[in-house]
């Protein structure tokens, strides 16, 4: 597998490729929940399971306000709060909103410019995938870019409301991860958001090996080295 920086102006980003291949490769966009330096060596073993299972090139970026990007005050104010909140047994929502909001709405373009370059490679060609972290960024990349035919979610990070109500408007064929035994996610919100999805295809698999799966033919349960995780 081959590997290397890539940019988008001042955005930074890894794009993977598979060693060897006789034309251009399908692309997985790799979401993450923030600082590239740190996740890379995770990211990588995802790429790499991409290109030898698939033939697949993979490709990601960095958050605004993450890793090596300027912070926002805002955000940051945002994320204390929150924290705050939490360990009060407070509401969250209109934290979550505050946070999570500005986030998407600054990430989307910033994925899309990044998917126009990559698909202007030789070594690139469709279909693309959508993969992993923010699920509110799954949520609206889904809704917005045609360009992604599937996508992988992982249930649990936070989602606005706002996004729960796009949700109903994502028709691609989704695959949902919900770790079940973590106590960091809210189960049944999760669940919730995952009866929302207006995908006809989406399975959503508990990636808790030892726990039983609930009632109902759209679950299943797998060990956590599912593709996608």
């Amino acid at each position: 597998m081959k590997n290397g920086h890539s940019s988008l102006g001042e955005i930074p980003g890894v794009l993977w490729t598979p060693g060897s291949v006789s034309g251009p490769v399908p692309l997985i966009l790799v979401g993450h929940p923030g600082g590239l330096p740190t996740m890379r060596p995770r990211l990588a073993g995802r790429a790499r399971h991409y290109a030898a299972q698939y033939g697949f090139a993979a490709a990601t970026i960095e958050l605004p306000g993450s890793g090596d990007r300027p912070r926002s005050a805002e955000a940051e104010a945002a994320r204390a709060n929150l924290r705050r909140a939490m360990a009060a047994g407070e509401p969250v929502g209109e934290i979550v909103n505050a946070l999570v909001l500005p986030l998407v709405d600054a990430s989307v373009p910033e994925w899309q410019a990044t998917l126009d370059a990559l698909l202007a490679l030789p070594e690139i060609d469709g279909p693309v995938g959508f993969g992993g972290g923010l699920i509110a960024l799954g949520i609206r990349l889904a809704v917005v870019e045609p360009r992604i035919s599937a996508a992988v979610f992982f249930a649990g990070t936070f989602v606005p409301d706002a996004l729960v109500d796009q949700a109903r408007q994502v028709t691609i064929p989704l695959q949902v991860l919900l770790q079940w035994d973590d106590e960091g996610n809210d189960r049944q919100s999760a669940l919730d958001l995952f009866d929302v999805f207006g995908s006809r295809r989406r399975p959503c698999t508990s990636t808790s090996a030892d726990t039983p799966a609930p009632r109902g033919s759209r679950w299943t349960t797998g060990p956590g080295s599912s593709p996608g995780t």
